[in-house]
């Protein structure tokens, strides 16, 4: 077998046990990293004491995260083209349990967002991966009941994080929602190691100034979205200086992306009418339900006063509801108008 052959070797594999390992290994990647949005939620009010922060302060946790995850991700296909997507993916992995440990081990509010980055900017790449993955180890026929058993793993990860954190933070301590990543990333790694073999080289380029403004952009607008409520909006000179350097950053990012066409966030792809409308539905869609499960653990600890344990089961049976439905129709999935199954969603 030829190196190209073997590099493409997923591709051929029957069903079976191979491609279900495959399919675990990357599951289980995606789930962790997705976990890690919101693990911390329902753990902030114990980290408020430990570090010595107000709670306006400690939202940077979630903030510093959330921020180098949507720089990093467009950067996944010009990264995988470049280092080939097994290298990329086991990079990826070894630096997210990396930086958990050191997360784990921050005593300053600086140094917690500053692993946090680290982590986000590691993880970003596990996502797309997974899902390409996903793809292309399934034929035609199948990618339907692949995707929604993607979507488990999309919805469960955030949805089960304040759950797991909660159970963790009451039993143990909460430092432990990031060193439970060091164990079941070893077994990712495991995992990835022995069974994905996907190369994935090709041609790359990058535009350095598109990768500027787009960092710049998101990172600014990230910012004010999440801190704009706590300063008064445009009150705040910060808040209003973030959101013009934004807007002029977006407006050269996205004139950039349709002038030249380049391989990173390639936004000019938004001509075509179903992608671009599969793009706001996924935006409307993501904003109500990360939207909730960020702020409704805050919401039930700091002013219900649940305790940290049952507000993370307060959260459990959405994900779990989720899951149960996908599952009974990965089945038939792909024999259903999937616009139909947009609507009724």
């Amino acid at each position: 077998m030829t190196a190209s052959k073997a590099a493409d070797a997923p591709l051929a594999m029957e069903p079976g046990s191979a491609r279900l390992m495959v399919t675990l290994a990357v599951m289980l990647s995606a789930i962790m990293v997705l976990l890690d949005m919101t693990i911390a939620n329902v753990s902030l009010p114990h980290m408020m004491g430990a570090l010595g922060v107000t709670s306006e302060q400690v939202t940077w946790v979630l903030t510093s995260y959330s921020m180098a995850e949507a720089i990093c991700i467009p950067l996944a296909s010009y990264l995988s083209l470049k280092f080939g997507v097994r290298r990329l993916l086991l990079v990826s992995v070894a630096g997210f349990i990396t930086t958990s440990a050191l997360c784990g081990q921050a005593d300053t509010l600086t140094e917690m967002v500053t692993f946090r980055i680290m982590q986000g900017a590691f993880g970003a790449s596990v996502i797309p991966l997974s899902q390409s993955i996903m793809v292309q180890i399934y034929p035609k026929e199948e990618r339907g009941k692949a995707m929604a058993l993607f979507s488990v793993g999309v919805l469960l990860g955030p949805i089960l994080g304040p759950t797991v954190g909660g159970l963790i933070t009451e039993n143990m301590d909460w430092r432990w929602i990031f060193y439970v990543n060091v164990p079941v990333g070893f077994l990712c790694l495991a995992l990835l190691f022995f069974f994905v073999h996907l190369d994935g080289k090709g041609k790359a380029t990058v535009d350095w100034p598109l990768v500027f403004g787009m960092a710049i952009g998101i990172g600014l607008l990230q910012m004010v979205l999440e801190r704009g409520n706590q300063d008064d909006w445009f009150a705040s000179n910060t808040i209003l200086f973030a959101t013009v350097i934004s807007a002029i950053a977006w407006v050269f990012f996205l004139t950039r992306s349709f002038r030249t066409k380049g391989d990173i966030a390639p936004m000019w792809l938004l001509k075509d009418r179903n992608l671009a409308l599969s793009c706001i539905v996924m935006t409307g869609f993501s904003m109500g339900m990360f939207g909730i499960v960020q702020l409704q653990p805050m919401m039930l600890e700091q002013l219900l006063n649940y305790p940290v344990e049952t507000t993370g089961f307060m959260m459990a049976p959405r994900g779990l509801t989720s899951a149960i439905v996908l599952l009974s129709l990965s089945r038939i999935i792909d024999r259903l108008d999937p616009r139909m199954l947009i609507v009724v969603g």
